[in-house]
């Protein structure tokens, strides 16, 4: 397998949609665009059960949504952000044209933490441990669910139909090894903690890697048959919140975005 990093996060689908890769991790409403566009892609397994997304604030410094008129956000450029953010911000009867949105290539939380933005965008397996383990601090978080946003999983494996269709064999492979490996994490955690710190050493510390296996196992559900099974409920919520916004124009059926075909 080749483990290819895009440039930025929002080239994921670009790459998907193109067939320079077979299969992908990205965001529920990368897929959404994406599908919106033509690209023959389709989400085939959820990475965790539902939406820990929201906005950071330093610690001591919380805010409330209509406080945030005017303010500098940190977020990242891809579909996902803006869509959350857009209906975070209409639960106070605002859009994004009233906050600043400070884009980040591949990470918010300096930022924040260098005071050049009021608050920033992200999960809390990922900006959240950043922030109280390099921040040191235990930071506001507003989670998106609170301010209407449903409760959908933000994360997907995601494959290219036409790869998917001549391989699904293979395809099938690769979601039980993915499966497999996801569960003995769960219930090896220090195994799991020491393998990412051997591979990603230079980039994180110790405690970083810690906490944040910590923050995800909070999110990863029940190691069973249903921990990457996608349904209609969750996709028909979203479609329905982001097409009321006209964030997207023009919505598929639930069961055109995803497939259950390649899982164990």
């Amino acid at each position: 397998m080749n483990i290819v990093a895009p440039p930025t996060v929002a080239d994921t689908m670009k790459y998907l949609g193109t067939g320079r890769a077979d299969v992908a991790f990205t965001t529920v409403m990368d897929i959404i665009f994406a599908k919106e566009q033509g690209a023959p892609v389709i989400a085939i397994g959820r990475y965790g059960t539902g939406n820990n997304w929201g906005i950071f604030t330093q610690e001591g410094h919380p805010v409330t949504v209509r406080e945030l008129k005017g303010k500098k956000i940190g977020i990242y450029n891809d579909a996902w952000t803006k869509a959350q953010l857009s209906l975070v911000l209409k639960s106070a009867g605002m859009t994004l044209d009233d906050v600043q949105m400070v884009a980040a290539a591949d990470d918010t939380v300096p930022l924040l933490l260098q005071n050049r933005v009021d608050a920033t965008t992200g999960i809390t397996n990922a900006e959240g441990t950043e922030l109280a383990v390099a921040g040191k601090q235990t930071p506001i978080f507003m989670p998106a669910t609170a301010y209407g946003v449903p409760d959908t999983p933000i994360f997907m494996f995601a494959g290219n139909q036409p790869w998917l269709e001549k391989n699904p064999a293979l395809a099938k492979a690769f979601m039980r090894a993915t499966s497999k490996s996801i569960r003995y994490a769960i219930a090896h955690p220090d195994e799991a903690i020491a393998a990412f710190a051997a591979q990603y050493s230079k980039s994180y510390d110790a405690a970083f890697v810690k906490r944040q296996w910590q923050d995800t196992m909070a999110v990863l559900g029940k190691p069973d048959s249903e921990q990457l099974k996608l349904d209609d409920r969750a996709w028909s919520e979203l479609l329905n919140a982001v097409s009321g916004l006209g964030i997207v124009k023009q919505t598929l059926p639930p069961a055109q975005y995803y497939t259950n075909d390649y899982l164990p």
